[in-house]
Formats: C-alpha cells, sequence, structure tokens
C-alpha cells in the first residue's frame, strides 16, 4: 500500500475516505481548526515528504497526435481512404482522410 494510505508506518491500510471526519483528526493527531504548528508541519514534510502526485510519464508531441490515430473506427475510415484511392475517387478519399486529420488533430489539441 502507498505509504499516504497509512496513519503510521507500520499499520495496516486506513480507508481515509470511509472514516468520520473527527477520527481522522484523531488518528492524524491535528486539530481542525487550527491545524498543524509549525514545528509539526515541518518534521512531518520531513518524514513523509511533500503533499504531492507523482508526475506522469510526458509524451512528445509525435506520440501525441499518432495515438490518435490508434482506434479500430480510425483504421475503418484510413481503409476506406485507401480503396478510394485505388478506385479512382480522388475527391471522397480527400475527404475521408481529410476527416481523420481533423479528428486527430482536435484530439491532439484538447488533450494538449
Amino acid at each position: 500500500m502507498s505509504e499516504a494510505l497509512r496513519a503510521n508506518p507500520g499499520t495496516e491500510a486506513v480507508a481515509w475516505h470511509a472514516v468520520p471526519a473527527d477520527q481522522v483528526a484523531s488518528r492524524l493527531k491535528t486539530d481542525p481548526a487550527t491545524g498543524l504548528d509549525t514545528s509539526e508541519a515541518s518534521r512531518r514534510l520531513t518524514q513523509y515528504g511533500p503533499n504531492r502526485l507523482p508526475e506522469g510519464k510526458q509524451r512528445g508531441p509525435l506520440t501525441r497526435f499518432l495515438t490518435q490515430l490508434n482506434n479500430i473506427l480510425v483504421y475503418v475510415l484510413l481503409g476506406a481512404g485507401f480503396v478510394k484511392l485505388m478506385v479512382g475517387l480522388w475527391l471522397d478519399a480527400a475527404v475521408i482522410l481529410g476527416v481523420v486529420i481533423i479528428n486527430a488533430l482536435l484530439g491532439f489539441f484538447q488533450e494538449g
């Protein structure tokens, strides 16, 4: 279990969301009205580290764009566009491929 789920190291995990607020305050040895004093806060910061989520792995822009194309419906559209190219319907193929590119760009910018 994560260190953040434990009241004290060496104790079993606690589902903090299921514990009443007054019990949480007593288990963590704090007062909800006044909080921690400066010395206790710095001691806990030293002992447990900052209260931050770990940063996720960053992906480059090219990888983010290419993941937008990793979808079964996009594969179907690309297949249809390729078939249209083979048949000689250039305008239809251009429209289908344009829709795929616009969709990938929209997803890329929304994710960014």
